[in-house]
């Protein structure tokens, strides 16, 4: 180990399945890089769900991965391993990990890390890896999104919601959102929602069925589940995608699957977490040709509701699962 990286770092531990409070700064070795790659000193790390299913014992590391919590991060590269060819000692880069993110170092293969955004800060860019490749791999690639099709975001306000809205947007879909709040959906709507829908006060399937004179959406993206499963069929317009990536109300419900033949749907859903190094380079590639110069032109942004100094992990948990925040939470070291 070089005389600039010390052997033990900071990290946040998961002392047992729990709340908020079983997250604990703990004194753990520096990891070092393996054949292609890097370890990033880690400035700034994204809180996300998966972080919060795995705080409480629903969401393990995939193997090999560490235990630390955290799939996004944000630093400069303080070693790299064999082989390594992109990146040198001193580079800005932010990435998406299977693990460790909430600590003040973090390995990463070179094919999973994106040069930081002209223009971004450290906390911006850690906002930028779980939810920009998780949208661009469903809403793009599994739900084909195109040009003045009608799009539908569940949870607009949230990491994923915000970043959902603006890439669609962007694309020239027209766009829906729903949220829980008036606040919520000025701010899906700031964004470049058509219409945000208080899911509390109104029916998302009559007002998108309204607003497109009975078409309906013809891509939803859904992390709520539940109820939303048999409604998002009835909202999706003829040859519709329904992509699901998370279930807050649960996994299971009765549907009928009658308007699903007639309609032409395609179900479909994934995770990215276990994915393999080269899918996810793969996903990197697409980001990095058609959405980094739009990150860099300022035409998209990360929205980052607030930041807590990483030894305040817990506090950071508290408030995700609040659902207060409109955008993304960091971790800063």
């Amino acid at each position: 180990m070089t005389s600039s990286i010390p052997e033990t770092m900071t990290a946040i531990a998961i002392t047992q399945p729990g709340g908020p409070d079983v997250l604990v700064p703990a004194d753990l070795p520096v990891p070092m890089p393996g054949d292609r790659e890097i370890l990033v000193h880690v400035e700034a790390a994204g809180v996300n769900r998966p972080d919060v299913l795995q705080r409480q014992g629903g969401y393990p590391p995939p193997p090999g991965a560490p235990a630390t919590p955290g799939l996004e991060i944000a630093g400069w590269v303080a070693m790299v391993g064999p082989g390594v060819r992109r990146y040198h000692p001193g580079d800005w880069v932010c990435a998406l990990v299977p693990g460790g993110g909430y600590a003040e170092y973090c390995v990463v293969h070179e094919d999973n890390a994106l040069p930081v955004p002209q223009g971004l800060s450290a906390v911006e860019a850690a906002g930028i890896p779980e939810t920009f490749f998780t949208v661009w791999t469903n809403v793009f690639g599994r739900g084909r999104l195109k040009a003045g099709e009608v799009f539908l975001c569940h949870g607009g306000s949230s990491g994923i919601g915000t970043t959902a809205i603006q890439l669609a947007r962007a694309k020239g879909a027209r766009v829906f959102a729903t949220a829980g709040s008036a606040e919520k959906c000025r701010a899906c709507e700031a964004l470049g929602a058509e219409r945000a829908i208080n899911y509390r006060e109104e029916d998302f399937v009559e007002v998108v069925k309204q607003a497109t004179n009975g078409k309906g959406a013809d891509v939803i993206l859904d992390m709520v589940g539940g109820s939303y499963i048999s409604r998002n069929i009835a909202v999706a317009a003829r040859d519709g995608r329904i992509i699901n990536i998370a279930f807050l109300q649960g996994s299971q419900a009765e549907v009928d699957f009658l308007p699903v033949m007639l309609k032409r749907l395609t179900l479909t859903g994934s995770t990215l977490r276990i994915r393999s190094v080269a899918e996810k380079a793969e996903i990197a590639r697409a980001l990095e040709e058609w959405i980094w110069p739009l990150i860099e032109r300022g035409s998209i942004k990360p929205e980052i509701y607030r930041t807590f100094p990483m030894r305040e992990a817990a506090a950071a948990h508290e408030l995700m699962e609040s659902s207060a925040h409109i955008g993304k939470i960091v971790l800063t070291t």
